[in-house]
């Protein structure tokens, strides 16, 4: 790519992912030249797809919300929000197959009317739960509301412990709050930081009656965040280098920066870090933060993903969550992996899989089928045309108490240098949204530093 003479000052952003992504989009749509280094030979980090026989796989199933306002102006920046759709209102069939009954379906969804009372009617009626239950969950919404996620204290004790002295019993933790909880911290209620659980439920379920509307994509998510990202960045006259690993930054004399490439050093007066925590700490030059030890601290957590393919449709709805079950949410993915023949594909999303996430594929089979059966009966009379698993051992930082004073924040002691990634202080959870703002704050961090104007797209994103 030739060198565009209206464009002056020029940032590296280490890192393909949304993060970095987006801190790309911003510094070149604010007149800066910029390179984009990725070392995988795509975009999109840990939000990808691969090529399967005749079928497009996603890694996992990833969802969005409405509150989640950034990531909804990042697909549209790329042109992909047509793609992502959104439900008109929240609805999640959650089945119950331990039920004493048998199985049983209860709906968690709101209702058009203001918060709280938007979800008065479904909790009424939940069937999970107890009526002495459904009265102690609005009660422990009521204490929730008032509370400030941002307070350090709430960092230091786990979920599951402020619930417990809020009078929620092991069942409506499982039923109800792990349900969202275990879904979008990816971790349980005891190893969650009750600052970042308040952050969710708060703007999940107690700040607009929309705000937990779910949107996810119809496409294989390769197609939004590499091919439409990719179509993005160049017209924004970004240089996009795959499979080119940084080995080293360095800080120039003068003051500019070094990255280091193979076979190419690149001079920048910014560069933006948007690559995991380990990554971050093995290129952080001396001196760019007080205790660089603390990246290591922060742990990480997996997700699994069990995919099966049958021979005829056993699932009549685009997804639903299970209690009673090591099945936690199951999505229909026939269309956007492209298959065709009459069959179905089931994308299985199991989050806070510390227990199985090195299971041999083998044993997961014969533990996921058979709950599966007992999920859809439909899927006892089907054949199994094919059956694999994705693992991604650290999908997400591990929102464990006390995680939130080692999240940094994106400017570094080192003029010039900035960190992006879902992992640092964005007050969110490891989200897709989380690394969409960490990438805005990131961009505009360098932005103002350089003494440039900056138009944030989302002043709540930053």
């Amino acid at each position: 790519m030739t060198h565009d003479p209206r464009r002056s000052g020029h940032a590296v952003v280490v890192g393909g992912g949304l993060a970095g992504i987006t801190s790309a989009l911003e510094l070149a749509d604010a007149g800066m030249r910029v390179t984009l280094l990725e070392g995988r030979p795509r975009l999109g980090g840990l939000v990808f797809s691969f090529r399967r026989g005749e079928l497009t796989v996603d890694n996992g199933q990833h969802v969005y919300l409405r509150c989640c306002t950034a990531y909804r102006w990042f697909l549209d920046r790329v042109g992909g929000a047509p793609l992502a759709p959104i439900q008109d209102r929240l609805d999640v069939p959650v089945l119950d197959v331990a039920h004493r009954n048998g199985p049983r379906l209860g709906r968690l969804r709101r209702a058009a009317l203001p918060v709280p009372l938007h979800l008065a009617a479904s909790l009424a009626t939940y069937p999970h739960l107890s009526l002495a239950e459904r009265a102690s969950v609005g009660r422990a919404a009521l204490a929730l509301k008032g509370l400030d996620p941002a307070d350090p204290a709430l960092d230091g004790i786990d979920f599951a412990t402020w619930l417990g002295r809020h009078g929620q019993s092991a069942r409506t933790v499982e039923a109800l709050w792990d349900l969202v909880g275990v879904a979008t911290l990816n971790a349980t209620a005891a190893h969650a930081s009750m600052g970042l659980a308040a952050m969710v439920f708060k703007t999940g379920l107690l700040s607009d009656p929309g705000a937990a509307d779910i949107g996810w994509s119809q496409v294989p998510l390769g197609e939004l965040h590499h091919t439409l990202a990719r179509k993005a960045l160049d017209s924004a006259g970004v240089r996009t280098e795959l499979r080119t690993r940084v080995s080293a930054i360095s800080r120039t004399e003068g003051g500019s920066w070094h990255v280091d490439v193979p076979g190419e050093r690149l001079e920048a007066d910014a560069v933006v870090l948007a690559v995991p925590q380990q990554e971050t700490h093995g290129l952080l030059p001396h001196g760019a933060l007080d205790d660089p030890g603390m990246l290591l601290d922060i742990g990480t957590a997996p997700i699994l993903n069990v995919h099966v393919v049958y021979d005829r449709k056993v699932l009549h709805r685009p997804f639903f969550t299970a209690l009673g079950s090591p099945v936690q949410w199951v999505f229909d993915r026939t269309d956007a992996s492209g298959l065709t023949g009459g069959g179905q594909y089931l994308a299985v999303s199991q989050s806070a899989a510390h227990d199985d996430i090195d299971t041999p594929v083998a044993e997961l089979r014969e533990r996921y089928l058979p709950e599966l059966e007992r999920l859809l009966p439909a899927a006892r009379r089907a054949q199994v045309r094919d059956f694999f698993v994705t693992r991604e051992r650290t999908a997400t930082f591990a929102p464990t108490p006390g995680v939130g004073r080692l999240r940094p924040a994106a400017r570094t002691n080192a003029p010039g240098l900035y960190l992006a990634g879902a992992w640092t202080a964005t007050g969110w959870p490891a989200t897709m949204e989380g690394a969409v703002r960490s990438g805005i704050t990131a961009a505009g961090a360098a932005l103002s530093s350089l003494g440039r104007p900056h138009r944030h797209p989302l002043k709540e994103a930053v």
